[in-house]
């Protein structure tokens, strides 16, 4: 079996009954997606798992743009961590709050009882951090509220839907409850090949903006963890030159140099009008790198996503169009 560069720390394996804790990392609930929330509470039953909502989800003091003020986010976070009971947390959305309390997380917590943890977008900053600082094996996934709470209109209307739904909750399961390695994950839609080869690596990454700036404090991701890894990225509501300044400023810190693939996933409000594509923006910052790239990958701000562990090995075929998971992401 493959093995990985670096040291992970992987959670236990779910099991039926056990309890999943949906929480507040970042933004607050919009009182009119309520319905939303209890939806994707709803998937997480159905998969097998007691649930319980976050106080800081439904009934916090919401600060500015966040679902609560730092100091609260990081108390309710760090008590769940803590909590032997509790053995997985999902974000229910994401936003602009986790930068704010990187530095206050009980990291002594995650290396005593560690446990999933799944989320996106701003969440996705949370997850990179924790696994630079602890290995914890955090799993980019969809949300509960923006993420779960859609499966049932996203997926809805026809056979071809319905296997494209099987498939993806068959792959969650495989992710969080089977200490193996998943296999293959579905292509959920037509993924692009960019620029044709295979690669295999462990995975990591993020929102492309995220990743970028949590490079600038010390929660940063080692250069190691880069070393012939499989990168993977989404963005939302960004120009493309936006984009571009980013992927520059990862290959000018020699990110690009170290990956073995790239895999985009679908941009959702990116660029648009008469400049060039996303396609060309990713393919002239690579320039003459011998990077597999696949493209479209069912992960982003268009939902759904697909769950991605970090640091755990994955195989890009950018020339068949698969992604293929060839170590367990839980113990």
């Amino acid at each position: 079996m493959p093995t990985e560069p670096t040291a992970l720390l992987r959670p236990r394996a779910l099991r039926p009954g056990d309890l999943v804790a949906v929480a507040a990392p970042s933004g607050p609930l919009d009182g009119a997606d309520r319905h939303l929330l209890d939806r994707g509470t709803a998937v997480l039953v159905e998969l097998g798992f007691r649930v319980r909502v976050c106080p800081s989800v439904t009934g916090g003091r919401p600060h500015w743009w966040a679902a609560a003020r730092p100091e609260e986010q990081a108390a309710e976070f760090n008590a769940l961590l803590r909590d032997p009971e509790v053995r997985a947390v999902v974000a229910h959305t994401g936003g602009e709050a986790v930068t704010g309390w990187l530095d206050l997380l009980d990291l002594d917590a995650v290396r005593a009882d560690p446990k999933p943890v799944l989320g996106c977008s701003d969440v996705s900053q949370l997850l990179l951090a924790l696994h630079a600082r602890t290995g914890l094996v955090g799993v980019h996934a969809d949300m509960v509220t923006y993420g779960l709470g859609l499966w049932d209109e996203r997926f809805a209307g026809g056979p071809e839907r319905d296997a494209s739904h099987r498939a993806l909750r068959e792959a969650y399961t495989r992710v969080l409850t089977v200490p193996a390695p998943p296999g293959a994950l579905p292509a959920l839609s037509p993924w692009e090949c960019w620029r044709a080869g295979r690669a295999g690596g462990p995975l990591i990454g993020g929102l492309l903006n995220r990743l970028v700036s949590l490079q600038a404090t010390p929660y940063a991701l080692p250069s190691r963890s880069f070393d012939g890894a499989v990168l993977f990225w989404e963005e939302v509501d960004r120009p493309l030159s936006a984009v571009w300044r980013d992927l520059h400023t990862l290959r000018l810190s020699g990110v690009l140099d170290r990956i073995a693939a790239m895999l985009v996933g679908t941009p959702h409000g990116v660029g648009g009008g008469s400049g060039p594509s996303l396609r060309e923006v990713v393919l002239d910052v690579l320039g003459g790198r011998d990077l597999p790239v696949l493209a479209g990958l069912d992960i982003g701000h268009a939902g759904p996503n697909l769950p991605l562990p970090l640091g755990v090995r994955a195989e890009a075929d950018a020339t068949a169009r698969t992604l293929t998971l060839l170590t367990p992401a839980v113990a």
